[in-house]
């Protein structure tokens, strides 16, 4: 099974930079805080709603690589421009919020498939991966996947979505509702078929 094995910052500067920033935030939240603690002496609730409501540590790295390996062979790849990482421990979790790119490797190490979305989390207490908004999944073999929402179990090592899917095919359009394969995109299933469109000159695809 893939494990979470690396992440490459290749601009360290704005991550520390970040952490500076956050470091700000916190002076003025404290000032803040002993203000409101001293107008509110006699109103415990309201001091313990501004708690749960301060936001939570978050580092900004940009331009960050994630690779998945097993065995020393690199098996996904996640890159994406911006990187948040909530450091709350409630829900700790990586936010792409400028886009993500997943490539998914063979074992000869060339790509066989990319996953292209405009939003990108990773969930750490449920150790999944839920791409939004424009979700493309496209193999070398021709193969195209297209929805507005797709989780990656990893721990099932499953991919999923209950939303409206478009599967392209070289010789076919296939459309419904509720997608599901391995990780590797192998075994794919439509969970409720919608309609299906034969495609007898494939160049159309292209268009």
């Amino acid at each position: 099974m893939p494990l979470f094995s690396e992440i490459r910052y290749p601009k360290p500067k704005k991550r520390i930079f970040a952490k500076n920033q956050y470091m700000k935030r916190v002076w003025l939240w404290l000032i803040l805080l002993g203000s409101l603690i001293a107008a509110c002496e006699n109103d415990p609730s309201e001091v313990a709603e501004l708690l749960a409501n301060l936001e939570p540590e978050i580092e900004r790295a940009q331009e960050v690589e994630i690779l998945y390996s097993d065995s020393a062979l690199v098996k996904v790849r996640i890159q994406g421009e911006t990187m948040l990482t909530y450091l709350d421990r409630n829900d700790p979790r990586q936010e792409f919020p400028d886009g993500v790119r997943v490539e998914f490797f063979d074992p000869d190490g060339s790509i066989a498939s990319v996953l292209t979305a405009k939003y990108g989390v990773r969930i750490d207490k449920k150790n999944q991966i839920v791409v939004r908004d424009s979700v493309v999944w496209q193999s070398v073999e021709q193969e195209k996947l297209e929805t507005e929402e797709l989780i990656w179990d990893e721990r099932m090592e499953k991919v999923y979505t209950q939303k409206f899917v478009v599967v392209t095919r070289p010789d076919e359009i296939i459309t419904g509702h509720g997608f599901e394969s391995d990780q590797n995109f192998e075994n794919a299933r439509i969970n409720a078929v919608d309609g299906r469109i034969k495609i007898s000159d494939p160049s159309k695809l292209k268009d």
